[in-house]
Parts: C-alpha cells; structure tokens; sequence
C-alpha cells in the first residue's frame, strides 16, 4: 500500500463543477463518498492505497483522505483528462482532518506538485491525526 498526497487548488480545480474545499469534501465524505479524480498522468496506484487531500487555498493543509478503488484508467470520453482513478472518501478520518487539518509546515512540505508519495516522516503526522487508521 502506498499514500499519496493529491493536490486541491480551488483556483483551478473542480468537483462536480464546483471549486473544492474542506467543507465540499466533509459533504461529499458523509454523502457521497465515491468519487472519480483527474490524473495527469497514471502514477502507480493500486487498489488500497490512500490519497490525502491538500488544499491549496485558503489553507495549505491536508483535510481529507480516501481510499483508491481501483487503477487509474484512461478517460476515452474526455481527450482533455488523460486518466481516472475511482476512489472512496474514508468518512471518520475526514471527519477527524477536518476538524484538526494537518498543516503544510507539520508535513514538511516543499514545493507540491498535483500528486507525489507521501514522505515517511509525513505519514506519521497524518496517521497520528486520523487515529483509526494505520499503516
């Protein structure tokens, strides 16, 4: 199993034609906690893994996790989308980032591209806020 951080920029990323924030993705944890994301390129995710949601704006913080369902596939009905990968919003430990996010600083987080692995002293720090998971 691998973490993966996933980048959320509410300046140029949507869901559901709305730009995301920690309160979009607690709605969607507790509602409607499947979702399809945009990759720009395949990375090596596999079925289990987990993506922690950082947010770009207003605060860098990470405030929500999921698990992937599945490989990312290609999207053969939008060229613009090179790939998709299903994931499950994971409800408790969204819950728990939201109300305590871990911030850029505590992660150690340089500079971010759109997904990167976690860094090993950096899951720590998550897996500590989201108590009911662990590695």
């Amino acid at each position: 199993m691998a973490d993966w951080i996933y980048i959320l920029d509410p300046r140029r990323d949507m869901l559901d034609g709305e730009p995301p924030d920690k309160e979009m993705m607690l709605q969607l944890a507790e509602e409607e906690p499947e979702l399809e994301l945009w990759l720009s390129r395949r990375n090596r995710m596999e079925p289990g893994d987990r993506l922690w949601f950082f947010f770009a704006q207003p605060e860098s913080a990470v405030a929500a996790v999921a698990e992937v369902d599945e490989e990312p596939r290609p999207d053969d009905e939008d060229p613009d989308i090179p790939f998709l990968v299903p994931v499950t919003l994971l409800t408790e430990a969204t819950k728990a980032l939201y109300r305590d996010p871990v911030s850029r600083e505590e992660l150690g987080l340089g500079q971010v591209r759109s997904v990167q692995k976690v860094k090993p002293e950096a899951l720590t720090v998550l897996l500590a806020r989201v108590t009911p998971l662990r590695a």
